[in-house]
């Protein structure tokens, strides 16, 4: 599908302090038009989660904390996805938009981006499929339903009115805490975690790094559960996080490296920002740490 670049927007945000500095970078990439979608199957129920992770692990970032609000779809046969909100509402608005419109919406910061990252579960039946777009491309991965140790534990919580049951297991490198009901009676939740008696309404880490929490549920939805119709690069999940962190590091270089292009990036008086494309040491860990660089 042709792809047609809107705005590109870079911005490099420099915390010094006295043990060092941090450095943040960001690339925004707005496009005219949608991708074509396949429908998967229909959706019986939709929760919203609000999800936090935290952009700087070091402490020398104030406002170190970043979020996103995710949806949770539910299917048949224990199929579901787990998107970005956000992103879907984007989705939206360009679709019932002129150009013109796009354009000022983009400029006012409307089209900022969410999340990227989209998981299936049972699709296909029996595996996890991974989808996200770095950069210009699209990336896709398939790996088995991972079987998660739960250990039941004492601990109640209300979630949403909900009555919850904690439970905790090890997951490739986090100790993650959860709260399910089984006054919902799927065995799914947020992200890549499933697998109890009931949908897990809440999830965090042991260091508070990442967090789940619904804030919302549709017990009669009717959105479509579907999935874009671009030219996938199908990787494996190894070479799916050395994409993603040569992106990560660089990005602007990445970009150059990927497309031709070029940007160039100045501070706030206007100045070139010479290093802008050096590599960067990350400030954050990924959720699945068993992946840490």
């Amino acid at each position: 599908m042709k792809k047609t670049i809107l705005l590109i927007a870079a911005l490099a945000v420099i915390i010094t302090m006295a043990s060092g500095k941090v450095v943040r970078r960001q690339l925004s990439i707005f496009q005219h038009s949608v991708p074509e979608t396949e429908t998967l199957a229909p959706e019986t129920m939709e929760f919203v989660y609000d999800y936090r992770w935290c952009a700087d692990t070091t402490g020398m970032l104030k406002d170190n904390m970043d979020g996103d609000n995710m949806l949770l779809q539910i299917g048949p046969d224990g199929l579901s996805k787990f998107s970005s909100y956000k992103n879907l509402t984007v989705d939206s608005l360009l679709m019932r938009s002129t150009p013109e419109q796009i354009q000022n919406a983009a400029i006012e910061g409307k089209l900022s981006n969410g999340d990227p990252m989209t998981i299936y579960k049972n699709w296909p039946a029996g595996k996890l499929t991974h989808t996200e777009k770095i950069c210009m491309d699209w990336f896709r991965y398939t790996e088995d339903m991972p079987e998660l140790d739960w250990e039941l534990t004492d601990s109640v919580i209300n979630v949403l009115g909900y009555e919850c049951q904690g439970a905790r297991c090890r997951f490739r490198g986090r100790e993650w805490t959860v709260f399910y009901t089984e006054a919902i009676p799927l065995s799914d939740g947020p992200w890549k975690l499933h697998g109890l008696p009931g949908l897990i309404m809440k999830a965090s880490d042991e260091k508070g790094h990442y967090s789940f929490e619904c804030i919302g549920i549709k017990s009669k939805a009717d959105r479509p559960i579907t999935v874009y119709q671009v030219p996938f690069n199908t990787v494996t999940r190894d070479a799916y996080y050395d994409t993603k962190h040569r992106y990560d590091v660089n990005p602007y270089g990445y970009y150059e490296a990927t497309t031709g292009g070029h940007i160039t990036v100045r501070d706030e008086a206007g100045n070139l920002c010479l290093d802008s494309y050096d590599p960067i040491e990350l400030p954050f860990e990924y959720i699945e740490r068993d992946r840490k660089r």
